[in-house]
């Protein structure tokens, strides 16, 4: 799987296969923490630009490439959200997103609709420490599993564990928190 992964950073046919059958996770992952289309189709590009120049990192015997692109995904998010508020701070407003036509737009917003449900599970976990909330959200949220999870934030299963048993003792009294997770 090393050797497939690594590939699609030189074959475009590879790379599109992976793109076509990773894109839609990708972008719900990211229409559930953000609520601006230009964003997060601008998110989306990043996340398949960074793949293309850490494809050799991948490793499949610690996960999935979901997990692996969810990892991509939350730190391109990061950066983003650095990016932005040193924008917003020197500019009091964020500029300079690129142009979508309304197809792409309606599209966007029609995802973003679609997850406002799970943005306000986020809010209702601001409170916890990042380390929890974190897995808590790749696990209940995004159904990870407590390894996947572990590996999209480059911790250990055993600290993913006990950082979601924390969260969820936490956060007991909300019906989302105990619902099953994925083995």
């Amino acid at each position: 799987m090393l050797r497939k992964q690594a590939q699609i950073a030189t074959d475009h046919v590879a790379f599109e296969a992976f793109y076509r059958r990773h894109v839609d996770a990708v972008t719900r992952f990211l229409a559930r923490r953000v609520d601006d289309p230009h964003t997060v189709a601008d998110l989306v590009a990043e996340v398949f630009m960074a793949v293309l120049d850490s494809a050799h990192t991948y490793r499949a015997e610690l996960g999935s490439e979901i997990a692996w692109l969810y990892g991509v995904a939350r730190n391109r998010l990061s950066t983003e959200r650095r990016r932005s508020f040193k924008e917003w701070r020197l500019t009091s407003r964020v500029s300079g997103r690129r142009p979508l036509d309304s197809d792409d737009i309606a599209k966007l917003e029609e995802r973003i609709d679609a997850e406002r449900p799970a943005r306000q599970i986020f809010m209702a976990m601001a409170d916890l420490p990042e380390g929890e909330r974190a897995v808590l959200e790749l696990v209940v949220i995004d159904q990870l599993t407590v390894t996947e999870a572990a590996m999209a934030l480059g911790i250990r299963p055993g600290t993913a564990k006990v950082r979601l048993h924390r969260a969820r003792r936490t956060l007991r009294a909300l019906p989302f928190v105990m619902e099953g997770t994925p083995a």
